[in-house]
């Protein structure tokens, strides 16, 4: 069953160097005395951090930096680019009027990552 996601849970990026964290919007709904999160919080540097460093040519930057070294793959700093909502989340439990956020649900960048959760940010609260 999966768990339900909550500020402090570790990220990944397919396209990243290194794990990030999720920090859920601010709400009145607590899971394990932290803000639980809803598929809505998908804002970069907002809910999203940084992933390190950046390897998908399909971002401007790591684009125009791997043609200046003459195709040679150079990672550039990661700017998440989430304009979508998480995809599944939990469509039987609301928060605030949006499903909850599961540790199963994936988020897609738009340079081509796909971002799953590591850790959902606790461990005893479960949505079916």
């Amino acid at each position: 069953m999966p768990m339900q996601t909550c500020t402090a849970g570790t990220l990944r990026c397919s396209f990243g160097a290194a794990p990030s964290t999720f920090v859920a919007t601010p709400r009145p709904v607590m899971t394990a005395n932290v803000p639980a999160g809803n598929i809505l919080d998908h804002q970069p540097l907002v809910n999203i951090q940084p992933f390190g460093v950046c390897m998908s040519l399909a971002n401007p930057s790591v684009a125009a930096a791997t043609s200046a070294a003459l195709g040679v793959l150079t990672p550039m700093p990661c700017v998440p680019n989430t304009p979508a909502p998480w995809i599944a989340g939990a469509p039987n439990v609301l928060i605030c009027n949006a499903p909850a956020l599961d540790n199963v649900s994936t988020l897609m960048c738009a340079w081509g990552g796909v971002i799953t959760f590591v850790s959902p940010g606790q461990f005893t609260h479960h949505i079916p």
